[in-house]
């Protein structure tokens, strides 16, 4: 988009706002009747029956026009429970052309603007929200993300930190922004927001997962091994942190924790070739090699491209089996897929002379 252009956009949504302000009617309080029939109308949208909803709100709205909150949810209900835009965005603009001043009805404007890849409307009807409401919570994070989805991440960084100076504890910000920082290399910045969240929320598992991941940048495998531990506890179907935690465990000389962790993993996602493969490592240290054997072979079946399972599996043949042929078999099937070892190297020039 030129530059001249974004900026007659602005000018529109600039004036277009001027306009609701302008043009505002009194948004109309509804009788008892009508507003239980909202309220029906709420309940039949959230148990999944938007047709009813629809059918309910607009019987109101005939016969109560003048009512912002009505014109509101049944734009929520055409854009959630329909996915249809157009009538959402109708209905939403209604509802603000009745009460500008709306927050609610500006953020869930600017989902549908989004949805409709309308980036510039969606950004300016969030900082319409945040004018109207400057603690407007919901507006500044979804401004933010996107500014995230945009890459520009000193504007997504501005707001999250505009967001934090009257929420400091708002979790969406918190974990936001610390994500922001260690994408940018300020991994003790990100650390300790990561920290702030685990201290307003002590069940918060994606702060606790990423604590570990940057434990595991700076080293420091015993904060790491803590941190997933928490992760896992706050969240146990959080299979990485389990992979993690394994991988870990396993470096420590811990073989029986870290098959406990990686037989984890294969409960939640019995696709993980990587989990198979580090199972296998640990059972042929432990001697248990038929166990070893079919981890390592339930890995390169799941994943034939994985030149470290076919390394790993040569190996298992070679010295545990005493089978060359199989294991050259493996050998060459990782030097195929860009596998490079001296060991190997040798083996294969044995073994073809």
């Amino acid at each position: 988009m030129s530059l001249v252009r974004y900026r007659l956009l602005i000018l529109f949504g600039i004036c277009f706002w001027g306009y609701l302000i302008a043009g505002q009617v009194d948004a109309a309080p509804l009788n008892d009747p009508n507003k239980r029939s909202v309220e029906r109308a709420a309940e039949l949208f959230k148990a999944g029956d938007a047709d009813g909803a629809i059918a309910l709100l607009n019987k109101v709205v005939e016969l109560s026009p003048s009512n912002a909150e009505t014109y509101h949810l049944l734009g929520r209900v055409y854009f959630h429970g329909k996915k249809n835009p157009r009538e959402a965005t109708d209905a939403l603009l209604h509802a603000l052309k009745l009460k500008p001043v709306y927050p609610e009805a500006l953020n869930d404007l600017a989902e549908v603007y989004l949805a409709q890849g309308k980036s510039a409307e969606a950004e300016q009807a969030l900082r319409r929200a945040i004018e109207v409401d400057p603690r407007h919570d919901d507006s500044y994070a979804d401004l933010a993300k996107l500014y995230e989805g945009r890459r520009d991440v000193a504007a997504a960084a501005k707001v999250y930190q505009s967001l934090l100076a009257f929420r400091p504890a708002h979790p969406d910000a918190l974990l936001g922004l610390a994500m922001l920082q260690a994408g940018q290399g300020e991994n003790k910045a990100a650390h300790d927001l990561f920290m702030r969240l685990t201290k307003a929320n002590p069940k918060h598992a994606d702060a606790w997962y990423h604590i570990g991941r940057l434990a595991e940048r700076g080293n420091d495998l015993l904060e790491a091994a803590y941190a997933y531990k928490q992760a896992v506890a706050a969240k146990p179907d959080l299979v990485d942190a389990h992979y993690n935690l394994g991988f870990i465990l396993r470096s420590q000389g811990k073989p029986v924790d870290a098959e406990r962790e990686f037989l984890e993993v294969l409960r939640y996602r019995p696709e993980y070739a990587e989990a198979h493969m580090n199972l296998g490592v640990i059972y042929a240290g432990l001697n248990r090699l038929e166990e070893a054997e079919q981890a390592y072979e339930r890995a390169v079946e799941l994943k034939p491209d994985y030149a470290e399972g076919h390394y790993n599996l040569g190996v298992f043949y070679e010295l545990h089996r005493k089978d060359l042929a199989k294991a050259l078999a493996q050998y060459h099937k990782y030097r195929n897929l860009g596998g490079r070892d001296d060991r190997v190297e040798r083996i294969v020039g044995l073994g073809s002379r």
